[in-house]
Formats: C-alpha cells, structure tokens, sequence
C-alpha cells in the first residue's frame, strides 16, 4: 500500500481534525497493552523451502503477511501460529500422512524459534506472554487446525499438548473422526461431535488444551458446550448475523460461548465480514471445495491462495476494511459484554482487508476501536486479556472430570 493510500484511509476513518489526537492515542496504547492473534497461519509459509521468518518480507510481492520483524514493528506481541493440516481420508493412511505433516510442522516452528531466540520464544502459558512482552520478544503460541492429525488415537491430544499445542481446532472444511465441519458438501456424518470426539474433549479438558469451535457445524458447536467442562473459544470467527456464512456464529452460538466463559476472536477474511455478492462467493467455494479430500503440500496450498486472491482483485469493490472488523467486534461486544470478543486474523490463510493488509497494520484496529468510543481497559480485554483470561481456566480439575455435566 502507499503511504498516500494509507493516510487517506485513516482520514476516511478519523475525519478532519480528529487524526492527530486519536492516532497518537492508538499508538501509546497499543505499545502498552498486551496483544495477542489468536490465528496466524505463518507456518504456511515457514514450509516452504527458503521463507526466513526471521527476516522482513514483502505483503505483495512475496505472499507472506507475517514475520517476526514485522510483528515488532506493528506492535503485535502474541500470535498462535496454527499447525494447519487439510482434511483428507479417514483412513489409516491418511491419518498417518497428517500426523507426519503435523509434526513437521511443530518441527518448522521450533527450529524458527532456535535460529531466532532474540527475536522470540515459544510460549504456553499467559505469564509467558506478559513476560516476553516485557523483554521485547514475540510471545509465539501454538494452535492445531483441524483435529485430522488426532485421527482415532486419543494418545496424540498429550502428545501434541506436550510439544506447545494449547488449542485445537476440532475440524476444518470438511467431516473428521472427531465432530462434523459446518461446510462438508457430503453433509453430517456423526450430526454433530462423535462418541470418539467427546473423549478427545475431555482428554484436552484434562490436559489444559482450549477446544477450538470455529469450522465446526451447529450441532457440534452444542454438542462441545454440553461436553466441555472449560470454557471454549472460537479461534477464528465472526457474527453471523451481520455475514451469513456457516463458518460464522448465530447470536445464539455467540450467548452460549459467553455463558460457557469462553472467547469470540474476530477474524480479518473478507467473505466472513461483509456478504460478497453470490457470484464472488461461489468463485471462492469453488476453489476451497475442490481441496476437500486432499493432502495439501505447500506449493499446492500458495496456487490456491493465489487463485483466492486473483478472484477477490476481481470483485475489489466489495472489498471490506478495518471498520468491518471492529463492527463485528462491536456487535459482539453488545450482544455479550466486551469480556468475550478478542481476535484472531487468520493472516496468512485468507485474512486481511484494506487497513489490515498484514501484521505491521494492527494498530489501525485499535484506532477502530478508540473511534467507536472503547475505553483503554475495553481494548486491553480484546487485543489479549480476554484470550489469557480463558486460557488460563483450560485445565479441568480431576475431581470435576470425574462428574457428568
């Protein structure tokens, strides 16, 4: 983006005159306040021979939203990077190829963090974040996407735990052993989570992993709230009601995490903000459908978010900015309480509108917010202390697993 770019958007945003005061306000907060994304799709990019995280790259010219240099620079403190794998068979072979894929992964993100110990830790815990953020580190967490690498082996949720994992994803695009996804084209498979995903609820109840909702179909949503004895986040998920998408939640999915405790962190992806015409959002589930089914390695994964992007440059005008994001958040905010909104950006795997382009551009959200008259105590609750809050209740006691809900 331009710079000419830029401050026109922020004058669109602010108006004449307001620009000065609440831009440095932004600024002074946002360098105070712990932030924190609850879903970077960085490893995405971390697979491919040659990316160095470790280095600043370009948003246009390289595909790549997110690295540590540029997460300095915006101000963003905390990110889970996601273990991303796409749903593929049910099978023995295709949980094995997930498993292997997941773990490469995890590898990829370690090996960042030990070429880079200056520029980041990994971390597991809020006191963690708080404490990198007060030796001017990244704070990186870890996030699994999709429950597929957990295939039929129960054994696998503390072994994922135990290499840094303090969430999970149940499902993707598509139906796995654990629950049914809310966009599968074949439908429900288990009309909801399974006999199997019940028991990988409480196994991460047990161990202090946050269920992950977003993806998952309505019925799993409920069926996770009557199983889970922790609170739930949606990692990555907007209001339904201001963008019908499956993907998104219905006023009454948003109610019920915020009575469970639980977070909505608000996503950056455009079709899940603003309701692209019809014709734009076929193009796009036409490319996402024909991955169903298939084990993506990382060149396959860049032609897709290449022909992503190529339709969205079509449809450009119906392209949503950063006041998108915050209304959502604001209508979340309304709805529940401002205790149970957070973000999660989805960088790297879709998201991004004009005024959050990349990791480097966060800052305007917090103006957003101050702009929609959010105190400073409110955005501090959004950007991080909403997400530490529930993560540090993701560890059931023994003596309450021991008790039916």
């Amino acid at each position: 983006m331009t710079n000419f770019f830029f401050w026109t958007l922020l004058v669109a945003v602010l108006g004449p005159g307001d620009d000065d005061r609440l831009v440095a306000k932004a600024k002074r907060l946002h360098q105070r306040i712990l932030t924190v994304d609850t879903h970077a799709d960085a490893p995405i990019n971390m697979m491919k021979p040659g990316f160095n995280i470790g280095v600043t790259h370009d948003t246009y010219t390289e595909d790549a939203q997110i690295d540590y240099p540029r997460m300095k620079q915006g101000g963003m403190d905390a990110m889970f990077f996601a273990v991303y794998t796409p749903q593929g068979p049910r099978t023995p072979e295709g949980h094995q190829q997930a498993k292997d894929q997941a773990f490469s992964i995890f590898r990829s993100i370690y090996r960042s963090l030990q070429q880079y110990p200056d520029l980041a830790e990994l971390a597991t815990t809020p006191d963690d974040a708080y404490r990198l953020k007060k030796a001017g580190k990244r704070a990186i967490f870890i996030g699994m996407e999709n429950g597929y690498p957990i295939g039929k082996d129960l054994s696998l949720v503390k072994a994922y735990y135990e290499l840094g994992c303090r969430y999970i994803t149940l499902a993707h695009f598509a139906n796995n052993e654990i629950c049914d996804s809310a966009t599968d084209p074949d439908g429900p498979l288990h009309n909801g989570l399974s006999a199997f995903g019940r028991e990988v609820v409480r196994e991460m109840n047990r161990l202090g992993v946050l269920i992950d909702i977003s993806h998952v179909s309505d019925n799993a949503f409920y069926d996770v709230l009557h199983t889970s004895k922790a609170p739930v986040i949606a990692s990555h998920s907007n209001a339904r009601a201001l963008c019908d998408a499956p993907r998104n939640m219905t006023d009454d999915m948003i109610k019920a995490v915020a009575a469970n405790g639980g977070v909505i962190q608000v996503n950056f992806v455009p079709e899940y903000l603003r309701k692209p015409s019809e014709v734009h959002r076929q193009a796009i589930a036409k490319i996402r459908m024909a991955t169903v089914g298939k084990v993506l390695d990382a060149a396959m994964q860049q032609r897709i978010n290449a022909q992503i992007d190529s339709v969205n440059t079509h449809f450009a005008g119906e392209q949503p900015t950063v006041a998108d994001v915050a209304r959502h958040i604001d209508y979340i905010a309304k709805l529940v309480g401002v205790e149970y909104v957070g973000i999660g950006s989805d960088f790297d795997g879709g998201g991004g509108v004009l005024g959050l382009e990349d990791v480097t551009r966060i800052e305007n959200l917090t103006l957003e917010l101050l702009k929609l008259n959010y105190s400073e105590s409110d955005i501090e609750k959004i950007w991080g202390g909403n997400i530490m809050r529930v993560l540090q209740q993701a560890k059931v006691p023994e003596t309450e697993l021991q008790t039916d809900k």
